[in-house]
């Protein structure tokens, strides 16, 4: 049975899906590597938990459980050491994945299962630098992890049904929807939402037309809550690129590549709302929707 849950990465997604663990009384312990980055997840947790609390969602003891759960490490090792289930969540890129595998395949115990929540790279790939590839799986969840409901469970080459079902039924535990898949490029999630993103980057670099009427199409015409440019703001137009890049190396077929004008927004720093500019620009305590100067019609 799964008690105690390791998350590693306390950004956005990591901090998340320590968010929803707690909640649901889960031990967890979440890791990054200084406690400034702790700081400010656990600053986020707060809040978030917050909304939820004025939502009626939870109560006041509900929101102290759940931080009381949650307890920050540094130290990697001592983090995972009594952990039934790991959780990476760390940046997507393929070689920090790798590397932080092959430490986790040292740390962990043999019947410790290792999940990493990439949105895009090989878990068999992953799974193949561990000393037990049978136990590691992808566990997706989606952006915000206490709000979305989707889990997107991604079996590597050598994952066992054990391991595989065990991850499914947990997920219900915490109130998610899980959908197997398998280990392809960009799963089932990303394959079908980042060629579309791309194609909506062209529409606006071929001069289709402007980024407001790009997304005001996909949302009044498809249903879509938010324009698919808006969407790779949200993302992180370095992630949607990280993602591209995959796809296209994984499947060698063009429709993949990802269009230029992302690939020079991402090397400009424009990177969405992190960096407070993508195609829209972000200014602190405005919930306003602001087209970016670069995309203006003034």
């Amino acid at each position: 049975m799964i008690k105690k849950i390791a998350v590693i990465g306390s950004g956005t997604m990591g901090n998340g899906i320590a968010h929803a663990f707690a909640l649901n009384g889960f031990e967890v312990a979440l890791v990054d590597i200084n406690n400034e980055a702790l700081n400010r997840a656990m600053q986020t947790i707060n809040t978030n938990l917050d909304r939820q609390l004025k939502k009626g969602a939870i109560d006041e003891q509900r929101k102290t459980d759940t931080l009381n759960h949650i307890t920050t490490f540094t130290d990697l090792k001592t983090a995972v050491s009594n952990a039934d289930l790991v959780i990476e969540a760390a940046t997507e890129n393929k070689e920090i994945k790798l590397n932080l595998f092959k430490q986790l395949s040292e740390f962990c115990g043999e019947n410790t299962i290792l999940a990493s929540n990439t949105s895009s790279i090989s878990i068999t790939q992953i799974a193949a630098v561990t000393n037990k590839p049978g136990n590691v799986i992808g566990m997706h969840f989606m952006n915000p992890v206490p709000l979305m409901k989707l889990v997107e469970v991604s079996r590597g080459y050598a994952t066992t049904d054990e391991v595989t079902n065990t991850i499914m039924g947990l997920s219900k535990q915490l109130d998610k929807v899980p959908v197997e898949v398998n280990d392809y490029p960009g799963f089932v999630a990303n394959r079908i939402l980042m060629p579309m993103i791309n194609e909506a980057v062209y529409t606006l670099y071929e001069g289709v037309a402007g980024v407001e009427e790009i997304d005001t199409v996909m949302k009044l015409g498809m249903a879509h809550p938010m324009g698919p440019l808006q969407l790779a703001d949200f993302i992180g137009l370095d992630v949607c690129l990280a993602i591209l890049n995959v796809l296209y190396n994984g499947f060698g077929n063009q429709k993949y590549a990802p269009c230029p004008l992302l690939v020079n927004m991402v090397t400009a720093g424009n990177t969405g709302i992190k960096s407070g500019n993508g195609f829209y620009k972000y200014i602190p305590g405005s919930k306003d929707l602001i087209i970016a100067d670069k995309f203006s019609k003034k």
